[in-house]
This record gives structure tokens, C-alpha cells and sequence, in this order.
């Protein structure tokens, strides 16, 4: 993909929180939109695509949805105009690509040009790769009935693949959760404009809250049983959101080959969409100044930064930033260019002030480890224990790749992102956790 644009603010005081923030495409619902995301494109132009999406789980359900594809006619984007627009093309795309690419009893290595070249077009305008990012199936993907986007029980997506209550309940939990969370921002902002005057009051009051807002980020995950079955889940829901990368098991040893307008191919090997890719998850990462060292691209989570190399690898979480919203990614580039609440915390110093702040700072780090455990333990029952039962199903695709004979082992499971699922997880919440223990040696 094109090399992402930079952004910077004009100055580093945030007092100004609301254009600050809006200058980084950040509402009052944190990295959703302000309002609910356009639920077609008003041009009857793009019909064609529409009514492919409204038949969408049906045309997967009949194995018909490839033939469907390979009827379309090309259709350029001259007609999106607004940025709801063309977020609202990247849905679409996004959704009829990976229906195509994992809707048949093989993957598909080639991606059609009626949908792969106005894909490469609409994802170059956004600043994202043309994949199903978290963007596409939660940011840019709900309803709600009412205009609290918090409320998960009035929360809908607007499309799926597999048609299932399940399926929508699962990406409603994410966006219900990045709407609880975005409160948490503007505070956390204030806390580290407060750190150049040494106010440890302000600072360890925002800590407290930020362990408070993640907690409740917690409940909602614990909700996850409610609506959406781990079997469902497992084999009718996963499978479709898996990218290209380290997918060769699943049968793409190449990735997906796109065409642009003009027919000239290229193969691709992207992630695919995970809640890796959650901007306010590595917000609060960037604040607290936890460090991440894995590629996650190895079964032993291998470091990012290898011995005797001159281009070190990129870690997963800073290479997923160019899976999210180009200005949400500068956001977070800008935070983390910041000096964090952990070099503050670990000054020298036994203050009454400076040791309750450490408290709370490690309080809050030690709830965001909890969070990342629960979301372990949640990935065990929706992904480790269905990948060890039999499944029948002929069709080759990430579920069944990861639960055939010989990959067995939980080190072995791949997630949609392309990382080795647990051990990836274990390190990155083990990192969480290290970042409370006070002035760890490296």
C-alpha cells in the first residue's frame, strides 16, 4: 500500500481537547463515528454492490457467491464523495472480497479486478490496506437504536457473513466497548499534559479512572456468551475474517493476487481483521508506556528486533497501525512520541504524592494485564476448545486448517491477524503486567 500520511498538531498543549481530538477524526464516541455509519451508498450506481451485500450470508450459504462476483460488472468510485462515502465503500468491498476470497471449498488466491481495482482505490484514499480491517467489520459496520452507542443491547451490525445473531452480537461487543472507553481519552490526555507540572493528584486520579474504564471494558467482554456461540462462532464466523498472512496452511502459501484499474496484478499477503487493530487498546498501551516486542508472526512470539540484523522487523503493534484509519494512527504515533505515565511514575522519589502515584499507576497497568488475561481466557473457549473437535466440513479455510491432524497444539493455532494465537497473547499480556514492576530490568 501507498506510504501513509503523517500527521502532527500545531502545538503539544491539549487544552484545546475537542478540536484536538476532532483534528484526529476522534468524536465523543472515541474512534467511532460521531454518528451511525452510512447503511448504503446513496448513488443507485453502486446497487450492484448492494444488493450483493444484502444477499451476502445466502450467496456464501449456496456456495454461489464467486459466480455472483465474476458476473459484476467493474465499477469505478468516481460517484463516492463524502467520507462516510467512501468508509461505506470500504465496508461493502471489504465484506464481498473475503465472502469471495474464503467462500468456496478452497481459498481463492485471486481476488476478481471488478472488486479487487475500486478496492485498491478506496482503501488508498482512507490510508488503509485492502482487507477486512477492524475498521471495516466494527468501526464503520453498526446501528444502533438510539444515540448511545454504548448501550450494547440496542447495538446491531449491519451486515455479516454468516447471517447469524451471533455474528452481529460479536461485533457489537467491540464497538460498545470502544464507545465505554472513549470517555477515558480526554481525561488520559489531561493527565499527561499535567506531568510537566508535576501534578500527582491529577495524574493518579486519571490512572484510577483509566482502571475503572477498563474494568468496565471487561464486563462487556464477559457479555460475549450471551449471543454468540464458540461452535458458531469457530466455524461460520472466523473463517471469513482471516487476510492473507501466514495463511498458507489455509490455502493461500502466496496471499491473494489483486488487480488494479488498469489489470496490473500484485500479490498481497495482509492481516485480517482482530481487535489487535483497536486503536484504544494501544492508546492505553501508548500512555502507560507498555512496551510490545513480538512480531507475533512465530509459534514462540520471536522478538521483533532480531540479533545481528540491520532492518529490524516491525513489532505487530506498530505494524497494525497501518490497519487503522490513517488519522487514529498518527494519533497514536503522536501519544506515543509523548513521555509516558511509566517514565513519570519511575522518577526517583519517595513523596507521599509520588508513591501513591505509583499505586495507581500500577494499578492501571496491572487492569489492562487483567483485561488482556480475560480476553486469553476468552480465545480459549471460542478458539482452542472448538479447534480440538471433529469437524466434517470439506472446505478449506482458517478453522479447519487450524484443526486438522498436526496442528493441534495451541502454539500452532494462527489467529485472524496472522499471529501465533497464544502464545502471541500470552506474551503481550505478560508485557502489560511487567510494565507495573518498578524499574524492571531489561
Amino acid at each position: 500500500m501507498p506510504g501513509r500520511t503523517r500527521f502532527s498538531p500545531d502545538h503539544e498543549d491539549h487544552s484545546d481537547q475537542h478540536g484536538f481530538l476532532s483534528g484526529y477524526s476522534i468524536s465523543k464516541n472515541g474512534f467511532l463515528p460521531a454518528r451511525e455509519p452510512l447503511r448504503r451508498l446513496p448513488s443507485s450506481y453502486y446497487a450492484p454492490w448492494e444488493t450483493l451485500l444484502d444477499d451476502l450470508p445466502l450467496l456464501i450459504k449456496e456456495r454461489r457467491i464467486r459466480k455472483a462476483v465474476d458476473r459484476m460488472q467493474g465499477l469505478s468510485t468516481n460517484k463516492l464523495h463524502t467520507e462516510e462515502e467512501w468508509r461505506r465503500a470500504y465496508v461493502v468491498l471489504s465484506f464481498l472480497s473475503h465472502a469471495y476470497i474464503w467462500g468456496g471449498e478452497k481459498a481463492s488466491e485471486v481476488l476478481p479486478q471488478a472488486i479487487s481495482a475500486p478496492f485498491l482505490q478506496v482503501s488508498d484514499h482512507l490510508s488503509l490496506p485492502p482487507v477486512a480491517t477492524y475498521a471495516a467489520l466494527n468501526l464503520w459496520n453498526f446501528e444502533c437504536g438510539g444515540s448511545d452507542f454504548q448501550d450494547l443491547d440496542k447495538l446491531q451490525a449491519l451486515h455479516t457473513f454468516s447471517g447469524t445473531q451471533d455474528e452481529s452480537w460479536f461485533f457489537s461487543v467491540s464497538v460498545a466497548m470502544e464507545a465505554q472507553g472513549a470517555y477515558i481519552i480526554p481525561v488520559m490526555l489531561h493527565a499527561l499534559d499535567s506531568i510537566q507540572e508535576r501534578d500527582y493528584l491529577t495524574i493518579s486520579r486519571a490512572l484510577d479512572e483509566l482502571s475503572v474504564c477498563v474494568g468496565k471494558l471487561g464486563q462487556l467482554l464477559d457479555r460475549m456468551d450471551e449471543k454468540c456461540d464458540p461452535m458458531i462462532f469457530y466455524h461460520q464466523i472466523r473463517p471469513y475474517l482471516a487476510g492473507s498472512k501466514n495463511m498458507g496452511a489455509a490455502g493461500l502459501p502466496n496471499g491473494v493476487l489483486y488487480q488494479d484499474a488498469n489489470g496490473a496484478p500484485s500479490w498481497k499477503q495482509l492481516r485480517g481483521g482482530s481487535n489487535g487493530q483497536s486503536s484504544l487498546i494501544q492508546f492505553f498501551d501508548a500512555v502507560l508506556g507498555v512496551e510490545h516486542r513480538s512480531s507475533g508472526d512465530d509459534a514462540r512470539t520471536k522478538s521483533a528486533v532480531p540479533s545481528g540484523t540491520s532492518k529490524p522487523t516491525p513489532t505487530f503493534h506498530a505494524e497494525v497501525r497501518s490497519y487503522m484509519p490513517g488519522l487514529h494512527s498518527a494519533f497514536l504515533e503522536h501519544i506515543s512520541s509523548m513521555k509516558s505515565l511509566k517514565d513519570f511514575a519511575n522518577e526517583p522519589g519517595d513523596s507521599d504524592e509520588q508513591r501513591q502515584l505509583w499505586l495507581s499507576f500500577q494499578g492501571a497497568t496491572k487492569a489492562l494485564g487483567d483485561f488482556r488475561n480475560k480476553h486469553m481466557q476468552l480465545v480459549a473457549r471460542y478458539i482452542i476448545v472448538p479447534s480440538r473437535k471433529q469437524n466434517q466440513s470439506t472446505q478449506l479455510n482458517l478453522a479447519v486448517a487450524s484443526s486438522r491432524p498436526g496442528r493441534q497444539s495451541e502454539s500452532e493455532l494462527t489467529g485472524t491477524g496472522g499471529t501465533a494465537l497464544i502464545p502471541f497473547l500470552k506474551q503481550t499480556r505478560d508485557e502489560t503486567y511487567v510494565t507495573g514492576v518498578k524499574n524492571p530490568t531489561e
